[in-house]
């Protein structure tokens, strides 16, 4: 009976395992962990069991979003065994999530992650400049979409200059290319505004714009950036991080580039309502001037208008304060007699009379309080009675 040792155990199960066929593996991702050098080492689990999984980073470099823990994937690989530990695990070529394409997923992804670090943040957006004179533009030289805007901002004003910056606009070199357009045209100092995009297209289409490489220029620019890229209905990345979005490129053109015959309108009315406004002033200083003259002629008026006025003045103190003295005396008086009414001396003119046991202040209220014998003072309207209880 030949006895193995662990190692050549370990290596026969290792070599059988290399005549199973590639497969395809569906379960859940934990454990998830992004070495330095780029590999992804995680566990693909489901409800019974779990396997060992790496993905190295010469095939994780083409994945559109990031593994994460809880993920729902499926997984293309082969099986082997870690022969230093003894491990069964899956070597991955693909990776791919369950009920969601990995482009949307890797888009709520850098999403989330941008939205956190507070570059979609209304904040740090920063207007328009009124009246460009350099527009440049990043997008690809054919197609509709350069044509129609370079005819919308030369229709609208004339002399505005375009600087074009040619890119490839989808494609898997095509966000690199993008970002560097970006760079170069934000270097240039006779550039006022920058405008980035492309025309309409599926999501696979509009994945360059949605890549982390691009919103990091977007966000790295001095001049402001608009984002243009696909229809209304599209959004992308690129679109939460510019200063402004556009719905469609022929709609940037014309957010970026005003109307001159608009704006030459606007200075003549401004031109008009300035010289009406300075002919209000000339007329109102001629007439002060016009005034003054006749002053200096005869100094003497100024001097009597200034007594007049202070008379005035004075007669007008005098009667304010009069009346304020008539209107003080008034209420006085309707006070006073408000206190007559209410006092003593008017309740005993009615009749009325005030019973007191001689040498006391207060007035007897009820015949309990008196006893036979006691002397007592009664107060009339008119005099005082001295009287004496006998029952």
């Amino acid at each position: 009976m030949k006895i193995h040792s662990v190692s050549e155990l370990v290596k026969a199960i290792k070599d059988s395992l290399a005549a199973f066929p590639p497969l395809w593996v569906s379960g859940q991702v934990s454990n998830f962990f992004a070495a330095s050098t780029g590999h992804f080492y995680f566990t693909l689990k489901d409800a019974q069991t779990q396997i060992k999984a790496v993905m190295f980073r010469g095939a994780n470099v083409q994945l559109k979003f990031r593994p994460e823990n809880g993920l729902e994937v499926l997984a293309y690989g082969q099986l082997s065994l870690y022969e230093a530990r003894g491990e069964m695990q899956l070597i991955l070529e693909h990776l791919e999530p369950q009920g969601v394409g990995s482009l949307q997923l890797a888009f709520e992804q850098l999403k989330k992650k941008l939205d956190t670090e507070g570059l979609f943040s209304p904040e740090r957006k920063r207007p328009l400049p009124m009246l460009p004179h350099t527009v440049g533009i990043v997008t690809s030289p054919t197609g509709a979409v350069i044509h129609d805007m370079i005819q919308i901002m030369t229709r609208r004003f004339p002399t505005i200059q375009i600087l074009l910056h040619p890119v490839a606009v989808q494609g898997p070199k095509a966000g690199q290319e993008i970002a560097l357009a970006l760079q170069a045209l934000d270097q240039r100092d006779e550039v006022d505004v920058i405008i980035v995009g492309r025309g309409g297209g599926s999501m696979e289409d509009l994945a360059a714009f949605n890549e982390e490489v691009v919103a990091r220029a977007i966000v790295a620019c001095r001049h402001p950036v608009v984002s243009a890229v696909g229809h209304e209905t599209d959004f992308t990345i690129a679109d939460f991080v510019a200063d402004l979005r556009a719905p469609t490129p022929s709609a940037a053109a014309e957010l970026v580039v005003p109307v001159k015959r608009e704006l030459l309108a606007a200075i003549a009315n401004l031109r008009g309502r300035y010289g009406r406004c300075m002919e209000q002033k000339m007329e109102q200083s001629w007439l002060l001037l016009k005034q003054w003259r006749a002053y200096l002629r005869d100094p003497k008026k100024i001097w009597v208008e200034k007594v007049l006025k202070t008379d005035h003045f004075i007669m007008q103190m005098i009667t304010t304060v009069q009346h304020q003295v008539t209107v003080t005396r008034e209420r006085l008086k309707g006070l006073r007699g408000r206190l007559d009414l209410l006092g003593p001396q008017s309740v005993l003119k009615r009749g009325y009379s005030i019973t007191r046991m001689v040498g006391g202040s207060l007035p007897l209220r009820c015949a309990a309080d008196a006893a036979p014998g006691m002397a007592l003072e009664i107060k009339l309207y008119e005099g005082c009675i001295n009287a004496k209880v006998t029952g």
